[in-house]
């Protein structure tokens, strides 16, 4: 089971880092740093809101503790000296107030000032942040474009490999086809490869052939004739050849029996 676990992280890691996107991770941790500057802004603003609140207090308690002072002197002024008393008294307790008002606004501006300073450094980390951030995305996404480039490049050479090699048998396919192609045609010039049954001959040997085999018959049929005249009359040897349209009949104009060729 550990073994099992382990192969599937493994495998899940493997898959996140291919899905990863480095650029798509740089750009959510530089928003999460804007996000933590704006918090940091917004305190830096309470914590002065706070301290202008304080401070319009302090205003009006200063006021009151003048108010009071100018009526005590006027009651003095007009021998009452309880009404002085009276308000030598407020003014004291106003004067408590305005003291421990003055203490956190003391305390406050302190805040403000380390919060404003936590800003501004938080903000030249970002910005820093920021222009490595572009030249890491720039960086990748040139290193990406490469790759793709390379690995079209590789496709292309595989592809053009496999081409080469089909141009090259096309060509030696080529070359053998015409190799045979010219032993063909000297084998046939030569005569070596005529066809005894005469198919193969061209159109001008069969005409003379045709010539050839009808002067031959004609011969044997003169030949023939002049043996059957010559067997039939003892005295003709031979028929000329003007006289082959008169084979039918004998010396004397009378028809002659038919030759029989079963003897022949």
């Amino acid at each position: 089971m550990k073994r099992m676990g382990m192969i599937f992280r493994a495998k899940a890691n493997k898959a996140l880092d291919r899905a990863e996107d480095p650029r798509e991770t740089l750009d959510y941790s530089y928003q999460k740093q804007l996000e933590l500057l704006q918090k940091v802004r917004r305190g830096v603003a309470d914590v002065a809101t706070s301290r202008k609140r304080l401070e319009l207090q302090l205003n009006e308690l200063q006021k009151k503790s003048s108010t009071y002072e100018d009526q005590g002197r006027k009651a003095l002024a007009l021998g009452r000296e309880d009404l002085a008393r009276e308000a030598l008294s407020r003014r004291a307790a106003l004067q408590q107030q305005v003291t421990d008002l003055e203490t956190q606004h003391t305390q406050l501006q302190g805040e403000e000032e380390k919060l404003t300073l936590a800003s501004q450094r938080l903000q030249a980390k970002v910005d820093a942040f920021r222009t490595k951030k572009e030249t890491i995305k720039a960086t990748y996404t040139a290193a990406q474009a490469q790759t793709q480039i390379g690995e079209a490049f590789s496709g292309i050479s595989e592809e053009m490999g496999d081409v080469g090699m089909a141009i090259q048998r096309a060509e030696d396919k080529t070359e053998q086809l015409r190799a045979r192609a010219g032993a063909l045609d000297e084998l046939m010039a030569s005569g070596a490869l005529d066809d005894p049954s005469g198919l193969a001959k061209d159109d001008l040997q069969a005409e003379l052939d045709r010539l050839s085999g009808g002067s031959d018959v004609e011969l044997e049929l003169q030949r023939m004739k002049a043996e059957l005249a010559g067997g039939s009359s003892g005295s003709t040897p031979a028929i000329e050849g003007g006289q082959s349209g008169q084979s039918g009949q004998g010396a004397q104009g009378q028809p002659q029996d038919r030759p029989r060729f079963d003897k022949q």
